[in-house]
């Protein structure tokens, strides 16, 4: 695993919306314009929140049937996921993968309780295709993105962890730097991570400009495409 980056940085990186770092990745790094973002609906229990930023911890689990392990077993296995999600860098943001699949959330795994331990341990938020329930108790500053909510846990148990898994179409690995928000989430990857902020705000910068003309008492056609001119003239 890379070092972990600075807290400014991270700071500067969720001072922007996840759509504007994936345009941003579009300008540093072109190969990830259709790839390495979640592309299937997901719900944001909190979406005034201010983005995610945080390093991935990755599970998968299951909720139709019961843990094929023995008690002590499944036990041990708990343990020793919580005790990774603790131990990488920080902040952290749990990205869990359903495995049962078209079933998908049948049961949930995060509720009142598993949040208020992750939160305790470090982690920022999670981004799953599972379920969640008790939204209202839910940990104060832990966000989520989540495929949907589901009364019951079922027999929701882990599987594995730190292991690569797709959430919605995001590919993520452990230690993936994850910025997520209530349009979806993204990996940023480490080789590009240093021009991404710096391109987030030329991108911001751009699509001010041409907002100001598109919402001036008197916007033309003409007005707009020679703003556009303007900018494509500046590097």
């Amino acid at each position: 695993m890379s070092a972990p980056l600075s807290a400014a940085l991270l700071q500067r990186l969720a001072a922007f919306d996840t759509p504007t770092i994936c345009n941003a990745l579009e300008q540093v790094a072109p190969a990830t314009q259709a790839t390495g973002y979640t592309h299937r609906p997901l719900l944001c229990g909190f979406p005034t929140e201010a983005p995610m930023v945080g390093y991935a911890r990755t599970a998968t689990i299951r909720a139709k049937a019961p843990p094929s392990g023995t008690r002590a077993e499944v036990r041990a296995l708990r343990a020793a996921y919580y005790r990774y999600v603790e131990a990488g860098p920080a902040p952290a943001i749990v990205v869990i993968e359903d495995l049962d699949g078209p079933d998908a959330g049948f049961g949930a795994f995060w509720g009142e309780v598993q949040s208020a331990i992750h939160r305790g341990l470090g982690a920022r938020g999670l981004v799953t295709n599972g379920s969640v329930r008790d939204i209202d108790q839910w940990a104060p500053g832990f966000g989520f993105l989540a495929g949907s909510v589901s009364p019951s846990h079922a027999y929701a148990n882990l599987v594995a962890f730190a292991t690569a898994v797709d959430v919605a179409g995001m590919r993520v690995q452990d230690g993936d730097l994850i910025h997520a928000d209530r349009h979806g989430a993204v990996v940023i990857p480490r080789e590009a991570v240093d021009g991404v902020a710096d391109a987030a705000a030329r991108v911001a910068a751009r699509e001010a400009r041409i907002l100001a003309v598109a919402r001036a008492p008197h916007c033309t056609a003409e007005s707009l495409l020679r703003t556009f001119d303007e900018l494509d003239e500046i590097h």
